[in-house]
């Protein structure tokens, strides 16, 4: 059967190494390539984020029959084809770092089994792009205080910021703990935050609670207010700041008194 020219690509991911494999194979004796090939293995490297590439490899292969010395010159050619058409093709040649004919592919002795097979898959050039490390992904957490090098999604949770069934008001206790907060936040200038109202208890069918004091469903949104105007009078930038009411929504999960709270969400760092 006569095997045509084939291009299969393929990823690997070695131990802490991130290398990306691309493939080509060849026809017996042969290191000719075909347009079509060439197109197929630029496609696949400028798939890749290029600020990601840090170097490239080129490996030429053959089957096990024939002399080494043949075979050494034929993977050679094989891996130059590969290398002047990506040059050809815009890849720069200050990346390709490696362009080496590695000769002969031995098939083990045990083997019986699909060997015309192998061989074809032996008749090939590996392209081998080796990658930057991929930069840490910083999830947002929760903390009860603020500190330098805080993310986009952080978020303070503040123990002793709660407030009374159905009530806006800011208690005496909440006020020192927003005199702490104001403190911090004049020393990191550079955050800005929304001011987040919870509430707990509500109906079934209302995601919202009646403020007592105004007799109107908007709790969330007062006790948000509420500690917005506290931090203005603390010489907060307004423009550092927002606020909104989230209801029910945002439950902690624990006893109720704790949902009775405002957070304070990291909008820019």
């Amino acid at each position: 059967m006569r095997f045509l020219l084939l291009i299969l690509f393929f990823s690997l991911h070695l131990n802490a190494q991130d290398d990306v494999v691309h493939s080509v194979y060849f026809e017996f004796d042969k290191y000719n390539l075909e347009e079509k090939q060439a197109n197929e293995t630029v496609k696949f490297i400028k798939s890749i984020d290029s600020t990601r590439i840090e170097s490239v490899q080129i490996f030429g292969y053959c089957d096990d029959r024939g002399k080494d010395a043949y075979n050494f010159k034929l993977s050679n050619n094989r891996a130059n084809t590969i290398k002047n058409k990506l040059i050809g093709n815009g890849i720069t040649n200050k990346i390709i770092i490696s362009i080496e004919g590695k000769g002969r592919v031995m098939i083990d002795d045990d083997v019986l089994e699909n060997i015309p097979e192998i061989r074809s898959k032996n008749r090939r050039v590996d392209v081998v792009l080796n990658l930057k490390p991929l930069p840490k992904i910083e999830l947002p957490g929760v903390f009860k205080n603020f500190k330098k090098n805080m993310i986009v999604g952080d978020r303070i949770y503040l123990e002793n910021l709660l407030f009374e069934r159905g009530s806006g008001k800011l208690s005496v206790a909440s006020k020192n703990e927003l005199d702490k907060v104001a403190k911090e936040l004049q020393k990191y200038k550079n955050l800005q935050f929304e001011i987040q109202g919870h509430v707990c208890c509500t109906p079934p069918n209302q995601k919202e609670a009646i403020d007592r004091g105004t007799r109107k469903r908007e709790l969330s949104v007062n006790r948000a207010k509420s500690v917005y105007n506290y931090l203005v009078l603390k010489k907060i930038d307004k423009a550092r700041m927002s606020y909104k009411g989230y209801g029910n929504s945002k439950s902690l999960g624990r006893e109720p008194q704790y949902d009775r709270r405002v957070e304070i969400v990291i909008t820019k760092n």
